[in-house]
């Protein structure tokens, strides 16, 4: 859970720019951590992730919490490539919400995701810490 600070900055880039979803800052937030931890990177003094390694850990962050309905979750949130993603992270990092490196670029996220391919069926993981072969959607239980 996200608290009022994160909430009240992230209003401030949506009326300065509107096209992604509170939701989408939400997410690319928690896929940081995720991907920090993906990659083994927890200590306070090393969870940086670079562009690509966090498009990866965003790719299997997504497919574990929306299965092969991922693509579209993130095309209603106004997320359409990882362009958008890269500008999402970059928003957060104008408002202090993430931290970069000298070397981290917008660039980094450029043809990194394929939103209408790399979500049409389950993703094969090839990141650190899993025994499974891929993220099918859980079952339903009624």
């Amino acid at each position: 859970m996200k608290d009022r600070v994160f909430w009240e900055k992230v209003n401030d880039i949506r009326n300065k720019d509107g096209r992604f979803s509170s939701e989408a800052y939400e997410f690319i937030s928690d896929a940081v951590v995720y991907a920090a931890g993906m990659f083994n990177r927890t200590q306070p003094d090393n969870r940086h992730v670079t562009g690509k390694e966090l498009l990866e850990g965003i790719k299997v962050y997504a497919a574990g919490q929306f299965g092969p309905l991922a693509g579209e979750v993130f095309r209603d949130w106004g997320i359409k490539d990882s362009l958008s993603i890269g500008e999402i992270v970059f928003s957060l990092v104008d408002k202090g919400l993430l931290g970069k490196s000298d070397s981290d670029s917008l660039d980094d996220f450029r043809d990194g995701l394929d939103i209408d391919n790399d979500f049409s069926a389950t993703v094969t993981i090839s990141g650190a810490g899993t025994n499974r072969k891929d993220l099918s959607p859980p079952p339903i239980i009624a």
